[in-house]
């Protein structure tokens, strides 16, 4: 859907034209297709499902056809990137997935927190089977995991670091693993790392919106100054203070994303010929700062029932 917008600039009683384009937000290349057929090939291989979530967007890195695909399978979850969340709200997402029956795990597997507690933790998820292993005298069995999860949640440099080697191929972009890969840990588990799997279709386009924040989605298929506008807004609503002593802005309430784009430009000093705002340039910086960790700790959305500022 596109629209012509008004929108008043800098001088008085002139308004300019401004081109809004709203993204309807669709990637599902073909070997999405097969990975997901091959997951449902594999699930009889392995013993509990590791579903590697961002913990910045804990409902949005969920792939809804893994419910339906890992059906009772024992499940971990991983809230991988929680040194990128805000605290508070990490800790009710862990408490609100253990409420649904499901084992949780916070990581920061660029930097290895949380990761020693992982073979534990699958032993606590998988108690109940190891004590009927050994009741049927196989002692020793490996256990196997199959790591899920969607493009650029972290999940090869996550396998990477529970192995404490360069098993999986990890890379700051989607898409990288393209075929199953077992990486054994130690005698005691091995791990199937598969590639990275979205849905044909967001029917909320709010999902594919955070998804794209975080790389999730590559940039190329993108209306990038798009995206940084609506980050902008998202971020000024609820962390206005890190906008504030990153760009030097002072978000206002109902302030467009474009502005707040367009004022941190300035402030950069982003400018192109005529002095307008490079505001693609902008929108790229925000991102690459949102996705490093650089402008502070966020989650962007919170449990049922809450709001993500933390209150009821």
């Amino acid at each position: 859907m596109e629209r012509w917008e008004f929108l008043p600039w800098a001088l008085p009683d002139i308004q300019i034209r401004k081109w809004v384009v709203n993204v309807n937000i669709q990637w599902y290349p073909g070997h999405m297709t097969k990975t997901r057929r091959m997951i449902e090939s594999d699930l009889k291989l392995v013993d509990l499902v590791a579903e590697v979530i961002d913990a910045r967007i804990p409902l949005s890195s969920r792939n809804p056809d893994i419910d339906e695909l890992v059906g009772a399978k024992p499940r971990l979850i991983v809230l991988n990137r929680a040194d990128q969340a805000d605290p508070a709200l990490t800790r009710r997402w862990t408490d609100w997935f253990r409420a649904q029956g499901h084992a949780v795990l916070e990581t920061d597997s660029k930097n290895g927190g949380g990761v020693s507690q992982f073979s534990g933790a699958v032993r606590e998820a998988l108690r109940e089977q190891i004590a009927r292993w050994r009741e049927k005298g196989q002692v020793g069995r490996p256990m196997r995991v199959m790591v899920v999860g969607v493009p650029n949640v972290g999940k090869s440099t996550f396998i990477n670091k529970v192995a404490r080697r360069k098993s999986a191929k990890a890379q700051d972009r989607p898409g990288v693993t393209r075929g199953k890969q077992w990486v054994a840990v130690d005698a005691g588990m091995d791990l199937l790392d598969t590639p990275g799997i979205l849905w044909p279709k967001f029917e909320d386009q709010e999902v594919g919106r955070k998804l794209a924040y975080t790389g999730a989605i590559k940039d190329d298929i993108m209306d990038v100054e798009e995206l940084g506008c609506s980050l902008m807004e998202l971020l000024a609503q609820r962390y206005p203070q890190a906008l504030s002593e990153r760009y030097k802005i002072m978000p206002e309430p109902e302030m467009p994303g474009w502005e707040l784009l367009e004022s941190a430009g300035r402030k950069r000093g982003f400018l192109i010929s005529g002095g307008e705002v490079d505001l693609n340039r902008m929108a790229r910086v925000l991102l690459d700062e949102f996705r490093g960790g650089k402008l502070g700790h966020f989650t962007l959305e919170a449990p049922e029932g809450l709001e993500p500022d933390g209150t009821a």
